[in-house]
């Protein structure tokens, strides 16, 4: 069957490919490292220690979870070519179909595992802090901002990643003037960090009685998450001035009523955190410590571009020429990443899932 002498090139393709990912991605190494995990995790004190015993077993988790994937896509290899050796010797049109189809859902799960092993940084498998800015354009950027977190948001949701807001402040009329939060799941910061820059957003303005097109930006700033037991990062109290202030919301429960909210300035680099999403200020006080870490750790990182080329780039004014990608509802209907080439047809589409076309984009070019 002609069909069946075609499946069993792309079968050849789909196996030399599933090989190059299993190297970049050290499957034995994984394995050793599993063994490894495995022996401290059996050390009799091992579960007495809260925050090790968790890191550990999310390592352990992170790594089945890659020798697993790449175990399961050989099997499934395995399956297929039984299934056109048994098409072929019954002359089955239907097994030769079943053939094709399971080959298309192959090589969709390969294209996961090849993307997982281009996140080959140090920080890439952890989690990470968002922060979104309203920037030029008034209302009208602080409505872009909002969308934008609505688009991240269902970005995190598809990809079972865990969003957990840390601050936010609404906009004088309409959106938000910036938020940040929380992006808990594997390789949350390897897939975010490609988002790092201002965004551009150009359509016909829904705040312009004229309805005249109007162009707005915001700025996205993302952070990789230090461990709790990770000690790569020193803050002296000494250097960071602590203010309190009554959260902004609907109030209720203390949430307003009582100065909660926590924010740190760490005068030396000039980064400025907060937090005031839980009722407590001591849980406030540590959200802003850890943020204030991963921002001291973005920077160190990136005066190490030389050394570590992944974790780049110079936050720019969040406002005309700055942009790494642009959003044109009108009066073309294109998104085009500046970076990448990359660009869509269908505006509509980015919102609700070709960020990952971007993403992908992105990281083929690492």
């Amino acid at each position: 069957m002609i069909e069946l002498d075609l499946y069993r090139q792309q079968m050849t393709q789909i196996r030399a490919s599933i090989a190059e990912a299993g190297e970049s991605l050290n499957v034995a190494g994984l394995k050793e490292q599993l063994l490894e995990l495995h022996e401290t995790m059996n050390e009799p004190d091992f579960w007495n220690d809260l925050k090790r015993s968790t890191e550990v077993s999310r390592k352990v988790r992170i790594a089945e979870n890659k020798v697993e994937h790449f175990a399961k896509l050989n099997q499934r290899a395995d399956d297929v070519d039984a299934t056109m050796e048994l098409a072929e010797e019954m002359g089955d049109a239907d097994l030769v179909a079943e053939a094709g189809a399971e080959i298309e859902r192959l090589k969709k799960d390969l294209e996961e595992l090849r993307l997982e092993s281009l996140l080959r940084g140090d920080y890439d498998a952890n989690n990470c802090y968002v922060s979104l800015h309203a920037g030029a354009g008034g209302t009208e950027a602080q409505d872009w901002t909002l969308m934008l977190y609505r688009m991240y948001t269902r970005y995190c949701e598809r990809h079972g990643f865990t969003v957990k807001l840390i601050d936010l402040l609404d906009g004088d009329e309409a959106g938000l003037k910036s938020v940040t939060f929380e992006v808990d799941g594997e390789n949350a910061y390897g897939f975010l960090r490609s988002e790092k820059g201002v965004h551009r957003l150009v359509r016909i303005s829904p705040f312009d009685a004229n309805a005249r097109r109007q162009t707005s930006f915001s700025s996205v700033d993302v952070s990789p998450i230090m461990e709790d037991d990770d000690n790569e990062i020193e803050i002296d109290m000494k250097d960071v001035r602590v203010d309190t202030y009554h959260a902004s919301g609907a109030g209720g429960q203390n949430v307003n009523k009582t100065s909660s909210a926590v924010r740190m300035t760490h005068y030396p680099t000039g980064i400025v955190v907060s937090s005031q999403t839980s009722r407590d200020q001591v849980h406030n006080r540590e959200n802003c410590i850890r943020m204030l870490k991963a921002r001291l750790l973005e920077l160190r990182e990136r005066e190490r571009e030389e050394k570590m080329a992944d974790i780049k780039g110079e936050m720019k004014k969040i406002e005309w020429g700055s942009q790494i990608r642009s959003y044109v509802f009108h009066p073309y209907s294109m998104v085009k990443d500046h970076r990448t080439g990359y660009e869509t047809s269908n505006v509509s589409a980015v919102m609700d899932g070709e960020l990952d076309g971007f993403i992908t984009a992105y990281l083929q070019m690492q």
